[in-house]
């Protein structure tokens, strides 16, 4: 089933596109389900199970409060933070929730099961939902899978969409060397092939008008969190930045430092994951734990590239529009050859995958060519190789909130690397994209999201 860039940038809600913005849809959809097959008042209680690293770290992640909302039906990108919160304070306070948006049944958050060393077969991030009646007896059971990015999968699900089928892309492509053959046979960019696949599914003025949206998601998100102080939630006590750098850096002169254009990145990647961690709302790019790094290189193609920050609206919106395409383009090659998922191949694949998407994008813009472009995407995950996913009490703050500025700037870097040269490379995004995929597979799920090891046991929670 081809992934659309609409599902690589999806709107949701902090701490995790994982742990929280996966388990919400996906107890959405089944609160949905019961209701569709008629069960909704026969009803009495949800019984939920969370295995692997869902249960490990599932309360740093908001999971199991990311549970309780989407059995009310409520879809991440719909739910604003503030009503969340109202919610939650509903459902703990009467010991019920409203199933499916309709139905009261008592449900205790608490009561949610853990299974930490229980890992399913499909995949680490593995939940299921048991709707019983009076009596006890089960009216539906359904098991989901959170694989990255905020995508789920339903148990049997998977042999059920390749059957189903989908309508066939002008320009479909399972590698970086089928993309570029399409390149060079049509003459165009990268964004342009990506923009002729969506065009399949959506008009121009819908891609265009939906991808400025995200944009401007990320732009408030910005907004939002340079005004907040005090310390994020989760009992690490990690103090808020964003604020107090943006009131310095809007006093300094940009010409008296050379590295003023890092700092500026520095705080924007900051401020998309201060607003993450703390539960705002965020675009998954492509997760919520890499959300950072694409705001942040874009935020320097459209102040620092002069023929962008000096343009009409209109061209710097054409200019947003061709970076996010071709971030998303290059996005695909991860989803559907490797994975996004922190708790599959590690941190690699989030925020590897989150620079090498945005060193496209800002390649493109920078006037690259469609090899140039795929030789920056290379770059930007060659040199996050071996990323692990081990975040201190398993909340999304430390190391992941500076790794994202680091992880922004290497992109740019790599980008401009990539520009320097003439596309010819020795290793080439396909090959760096299975040796990542290789990578994650080997390592060790002490460091793939589950708080077992690294920083997350080297470093006291006090």
């Amino acid at each position: 089933m081809p992934v659309s860039v609409f599902d690589l940038f999806s709107i949701g809600v902090g701490p995790s596109s994982s742990h929280t913005v996966g388990p919400m849809r996906a107890a959405a959809r089944f609160s949905s389900a019961v209701q569709q097959m008629g069960a909704l008042d026969r009803t009495s209680q949800i019984h939920v199970d969370l295995y692997g690293s869902l249960a490990a770290t599932g309360n740093g992640h908001g999971t199991l409060t990311a549970v309780a909302i989407g059995l009310e039906g409520i879809y991440p990108e719909d739910v604003e933070p503030a009503a969340l919160e109202e919610s939650l304070d509903r459902i703990r306070q009467s010991g019920k929730l409203n199933l499916a948006g309709s139905h009261p049944i008592s449900f205790a958050i608490e009561r949610i099961v853990l299974r930490p060393l229980t890992l399913l077969a499909r995949h680490t991030n593995g939940m299921k939902f048991t709707a019983v009646d009076l009596s006890g007896n089960t009216l539906l059971e359904e098991t989901y899978f959170s694989i990255g990015g905020g995508f789920i999968v339903r148990e049997g699900e998977d042999e059920a969409i390749e059957k189903s089928g989908s309508l066939p892309l002008p320009f479909p492509y399972s590698s970086a060397v089928e993309l570029l053959n399409h390149c060079t046979t049509t003459g165009v960019r990268i964004s342009e092939i990506m923009l002729t696949n969506e065009l399949v599914h959506r008009d121009e003025n819908e891609i265009r008008s939906g991808l400025l949206k995200i944009h401007a998601v990320m732009e408030d998100c910005i907004k939002r969190s340079i005004t907040r102080q005090g310390s994020l939630p989760g009992g690490l006590n990690v103090r808020r930045r964003a604020k107090t750098w943006f009131d310095k850096l809007s006093l300094e002169d940009p010409d008296f430092d050379p590295f003023f254009a890092p700092d500026w990145v520095n705080l924007m990647a900051m401020a998309v994951n201060e607003e993450n961690a703390s539960g705002g709302r965020v675009v998954t790019a492509p997760t919520n734990g890499a959300a950072g790094i694409i705001p942040a290189v874009l935020y320097y193609a459209t102040t620092y590239i002069p023929k962008i920050a000096k343009a009409t609206q209109t061209d710097r919106n054409d200019a947003i529009v061709r970076f996010l395409l071709t971030a998303g383009a290059i996005g695909v090659l991860y989803k559907e050859r490797a994975s996004i998922s922190g708790a599959e191949v590690g941190c690699q694949g989030e925020v590897g995958s989150a620079a090498s998407m945005a060193a496209a994008g800002l390649a493109e813009l920078l006037g690259g060519t469609p090899q140039q472009v795929e030789n920056a995407a290379e770059i930007a995950m060659e040199h996050n190789l071996g990323l692990t996913c081990d975040p201190i009490g398993g909340l999304v703050q430390v190391p992941c909130i500076e790794r994202n500025a680091i992880a922004a700037n290497k992109a740019i870097n790599a980008a401009r690397m990539a520009l320097r040269g003439d596309g010819q490379h020795h290793v080439t995004l396909d090959q760096v994209i299975e040796t990542m995929r290789q990578t994650g597979m080997d390592m060790s799920d002490k460091y793939k999201e589950t708080a077992m090891g690294g920083l997350a046991v080297n470093v006291p929670l006090c």
